[in-house]
């Protein structure tokens, strides 16, 4: 007969038994070093850090934050970052997950924020908590010889400048850079000093080894940063001493596609780089036509990556700008009880109000289909065809719902977390 399991916010005293259960959840090294717990202690938040615990053990994991994340049109909403969720093996299948979730959207709910967010390790689990993924991610890897890029490169020929800088100098130009970069790009989440300082080096973790990376600094002919690029490059030769090495993308923003095109193409014309590795990306890149065969640019990965619960109907929808002018009755299912019920919304390009009513739904869906929409990247006709949105008969509320809500860009999220 298993034990009562009691799920809480942990306290100080329980951070180094939590940090176990989640190394053990990740399949990690269950011992915990002092290291990691003053690592893992300055920056969690014991009020929204909940620990599942039979006999006193640890045996399940539960983290959130605060986040910013932008909505169509460039407008930031508050959302409820969710990370860090473990089940130990021996606690399978009792509902650990569901009570820490529910506890945690509540309080979310509560505070006020628009839309709970996360990264999904597993694509089952968390529909049934009414969350929809709303980004997709993409990784490419390019074939250099194939490219047909001029291997004499030498630099962007825009007037701009590449420079090779260290990590002290992206501490300064990266969070400018990066604002500007989220401010435009739906999907997009804040990063925090800690987040500069532990992919500059200035803070290391026992959990990653770190190995100082490359980074490339475009400016324009203004003198203006415009992208920065972070790459690693590992050191291997072929039989006949030949240089067959892959640059590894780390990172890669950029505010402009002039800085986007110098920057590949500078990382395409590294000599001995024969493969060159994206990282994860937008589904829509610009990289492959960058280059005068697309085809040496192989997707290797292709997934859904950020999650989006939305905890506010209204405010999410009135958030975001939609590219045409359009009313539409929407039906909302939500099983959690949080937004569950109809609401109105009449879109122009120049705003949006959204209001509950008692009128008849055009379309009628769950919370996580709303979710899928509400950053462009998915069509209701789509999901309408997957039976998972219901149209009402003959009014081509689908085909209005895509002319709202879908993007020219598809939205992107560049982080994990």
């Amino acid at each position: 007969m298993s034990r009562p399991t009691d799920v809480r916010p942990v306290t100080e005293q329980d951070i180094p038994d939590w940090i176990r259960a989640l190394n053990t959840g990740f399949l990690r090294p269950p011992s915990v070093s002092d290291r990691e717990i003053e690592d893992r202690s300055s920056y969690i938040i014991p009020s929204r850090t909940l620990g599942a615990f039979d006999a006193g053990r640890c045996v399940a994991t539960f983290r959130s934050f605060p986040q910013q994340l932008t909505a169509v049109g460039g407008a930031t909403v508050r959302a409820d970052a969710i990370s860090n969720v473990t089940g130990t093996p021996t606690h399978r299948r009792r509902g650990l997950l569901s009570r820490m979730m529910a506890a945690d959207l509540v309080a979310a709910k509560e505070r006020g924020d628009v839309v709970a967010t996360l990264i999904a390790a597993e694509y089952p689990i968390y529909g049934r908590y009414g969350f929809g993924p709303a980004t997709s991610t993409a990784q490419w890897t390019v074939d250099v010889p194939r490219t047909g890029l001029d291997r004499r490169w030498s630099g962007p020929d825009d007037g701009g400048r590449i420079d090779l800088v260290d990590g002290e100098d992206v501490r300064k130009l990266g969070p400018d850079l990066h604002e500007r970069f989220r401010r435009a790009q739906p999907g997009a989440i804040d990063r925090d000093e800690r987040w500069w300082k532990v992919n500059t080096g200035a803070v290391t973790l026992d959990r990653d080894p770190w190995t100082e990376p490359f980074h490339a600094v475009y400016r324009s002919a203004a003198g203006e940063v415009e992208g920065l690029l972070t790459y690693r490059a590992d050191d291997h030769w072929g039989d006949a001493k030949q240089p067959l090495n892959t640059a590894t993308v780390r990172d890669m923003i950029a505010v402009s596609p002039a800085a986007e095109r110098a920057l590949w193409q500078y990382v395409c014309s590294i000599d001995w780089i024969t493969t060159v590795r994206t990282g994860y990306r937008a589904p829509d890149d610009l990289l492959p036509r960058f280059l005068p065969d697309p085809r040496a640019a192989a997707i290797t990965t292709q997934a859904d990556w950020l999650w989006v619960r939305i905890l506010d109907v209204v405010r999410a929808l009135e958030a975001r700008t939609y590219a045409s002018s359009a009313t539409l009755v929407l039906e909302i299912a939500d099983e959690g009880g949080f937004v569950g019920g109809r609401y109105r919304l009449d879109a122009t390009p120049d705003g949006a109000v959204c209001t509950p009513t008692t009128q008849s739904a055009e379309l009628t869906m769950g919370v996580g289909e709303l979710a899928a929409l509400w950053l462009g990247d998915e069509s209701a006709v789509r999901l309408a065809a997957l039976g998972r949105v219901t149209e009402a008969d003959g009014l081509g509320a689908a085909a209005v719902a895509d002319a709202l809500f879908r993007t020219s860009r598809r939205p992107w999220c560049p982080d994990i977390f």
